[in-house]
Parts: C-alpha cells; structure tokens; sequence
C-alpha cells in the first residue's frame, strides 16, 4: 500500500503559477511510476502528467505541455507539480496518483492503483 497526500493548492489569478507537492508513504516509493490527474466541475477526471520512478522520463498532457513541470525526489518521497502561466481552465480538484506497472499507458486511469485526496486549484481571470 502507499498513502499519497497533496497539497499546495488554492487560488491564483490568471498568469500566476503555483507548485503542488504529493507526499507518499508505506512502500517504496522509488518503485512506483507516478502521475498527476484533475477533475473541474461537471467534467471527467483527466490526464494532466505523468514521471517514470526514476523522474527522467515524463510525459504531459497537451494542454499543460510548456507550462506545467513534474519532478521527484525519492529520497524524501515527494513529486511535485510546477504550473506556471495558469488559466481559468485549469481550475479543478488535482490528484497524485501511483502505478505499480506499465499495464496501461500513464494517461488511462485504470493503471493506477493508488490514488491521493486530491487539492482544489482556483485560477480567476
């Protein structure tokens, strides 16, 4: 089992950035791919990145790419979600999620066993 808790959220006027962190516990968490998720309101939760265990591979939705970041530092068990340039758009609940296995690509919800509480992010225009 891994326990995953985010934080960092809140509101942020259009432009601005913010980073969120996701926290693990219970396993290794060096042995888990890990992915960011968001739901808004009314929609379906969505892809929004995802990093190899080891943080040197990522790969991002198109609608974040060149302006949201993720890294990891296994060593204090953490990813983070740099978002820069922020939009009303982005506004929405954003999930850590962990994978054990490739059984799915990063951007299908299914291959994700753990999922996290999730933190709110507000983007005001």
């Amino acid at each position: 089992q891994v326990q995953l808790a985010e934080s960092g959220g809140g509101s942020v006027q259009a432009g601005g950035s913010l980073v969120l962190s996701c926290a693990a516990s219970g396993r290794t968490f060096s042995g888990y791919s890990m992915g960011w998720f968001r739901q808004a309101p009314g929609k379906e939760r969505e892809f929004v990145g995802g990093t190899s265990w080891s943080g040197a591979n990522t790969v991002y939705a198109d609608s974040v790419k060149g302006r949201f970041t993720i890294s990891r530092d296994n060593a204090k068990n953490m990813m983070y979600l740099q978002m820069n340039s922020l939009k009303p758009e982005d506004t929405a609940v954003y999930y850590c999620a962990a994978r054990s296995g490739p059984r799915y690509t990063y951007y299908d919800q299914r291959g994700y066993d753990f999922w996290g509480q999730g933190t709110q992010v507000t983007v005001s225009s």
